[in-house]
């Protein structure tokens, strides 16, 4: 049986080891769950099971999905839209049972309890206590709370009886999710994976080693000792994608680009729509006034500086391959070999894409501008983030 879950925790991609798989087993053979002369219960063992099998807790999330899925949990399994209202789950009044009355309760099937259930939020417009069908507290239904039904569903609070087939609650740790969308924390926390620390200006840190040793020098006189505070000395140049299909994006690399501005103390930006041409701008309202050439963004800055495109590589192939494809103007080349010249300029460099990367292979146009990059086209998500500050820190 556990074979199989270990096999369903590896196809949602955590990554478990054989090693940790057998300390689970061994686990569960010196008995460390469970009371003494009592049946271990699925959350004894999904406590257990998530202490010795996930080492990071960025993979809790994956690791209540594959269990729920691997136990037939029931937020993988149904969909119901209304919320059960607190007062009907009020703890009242306790029942208590003889053991002929529990067994004289009938077990349902698993999806006869699904189907169940869910006539029942149909169904029930009322607060209910003490009884056999509808969702409340301290009866024999096998919805509800503080009541009893050897194989139920409980919703909401703490139970008593640890008979639910599954604890109706949402899904802890869901925010460490590397799939998620990103905040600016985050993505700060992200971006910090691309530093490389120097020493400049003036002397505003205190030295605590050197001063120190400078005091016991000084037969115990405080002697102060200040250093130039640490700053990441990394240089990003920053081309943004605005405009058109980015519009759906704006709040996201509104994200990015603040927590680039923090992380990154030699941070230069510029905008473009679609695909790069012969120029750039740094201000929206003043695009076809205060316009940049490219060529000169190449002259200006160094090979040491680390180039990253942000846009969603989404529109006409012809935008990037033909001279005269861009949607605004006439375009002498193509935006093909103007994303060459940049790459070539700048041998650190990578794209990130806000489009969900499941929708890639059907673009034509991401194919293209990956292929350009060289596959150097990441995610706008935490592990992708991090994929690209990896790569481009090497």
């Amino acid at each position: 049986m556990l074979i199989q879950f270990f096999y369903t925790l590896r196809a949602a991609k955590l990554p478990v080891s054989v090693k940790e798989f057998l300390t689970l087993l061994e686990g569960l053979r010196a008995g460390v769950i469970g009371d003494e002369g009592s049946v271990p219960t699925v959350d004894d063992f999904y406590y257990l099971s998530r202490a010795t099998l996930v080492k990071d807790e960025a993979h809790y999330d994956k690791f209540d999905r594959a269990f729920a899925a691997y136990f037939k949990g029931v937020e993988m399994l149904t969909d119901f839209t209304q919320e059960v209202p607190l007062e009907w789950l009020q703890k009242t009044l306790e029942l208590e049972l003889t053991p002929e009355q529990k067994a004289a309760i009938e077990k349902m099937g698993w999806d006869e309890l699904m189907e169940t259930l869910k006539k029942r939020f149909e169904e029930q417009k009322e607060k209910h206590e003490g009884g056999s069908k509808w969702i409340g507290t301290g009866g024999t239904s096998p919805f509800g709370n503080s009541g009893y039904n050897p194989q139920g569903i409980r919703i909401g609070g703490k139970g008593g009886n640890k008979s639910a087939v599954k604890v109706w609650e949402q899904r802890a740790y869901k925010d460490y999710d590397d799939n998620l969308e990103l905040g600016t924390r985050n993505i700060k926390v992200a971006l910090r994976r691309l530093r490389r620390f120097a020493r400049e200006g003036s002397d505003l840190e205190l030295d605590l080693d050197d001063t120190i040793h400078k005091t016991a020098a000084n037969a115990g006189m405080l002697d102060i000792r200040m250093i130039p505070e640490r700053h990441n000395k990394v240089k990003v140049l920053l081309l943004m994608d605005v405009g058109g299909t980015m519009d759906e994006h704006i709040h996201r690399v509104e994200e990015l680009f603040s927590a680039a501005k923090t992380e990154f103390k030699h941070l230069e930006f510029y905008y473009f729509h679609n695909c790069v041409y012969d120029y750039v701008w740094k201000n929206n309202r003043r695009r076809f006034a205060e316009k940049h050439a490219t060529w000169d963004v190449i002259r200006k800055y160094n090979k040491d500086y680390k180039l990253i495109f942000v846009g969603d590589a989404t529109m006409s192939p012809y935008e990037i391959l033909q001279a005269g494809g861009s949607v605004e103007y006439n375009n002498e080349e193509p935006g093909a070999e103007w994303l060459q010249r940049l790459t070539h300029a700048f041998p650190k460099y990578a794209w990130i894409n806000p489009e969900p990367q499941g929708v890639w292979q059907y673009r034509q146009s991401i194919a293209i501008v990956q292929q350009l990059m060289h596959q150097r086209m990441f995610p706008l998500s935490i592990a992708g983030l991090e994929g690209a500050m990896r790569l481009l820190s090497k």
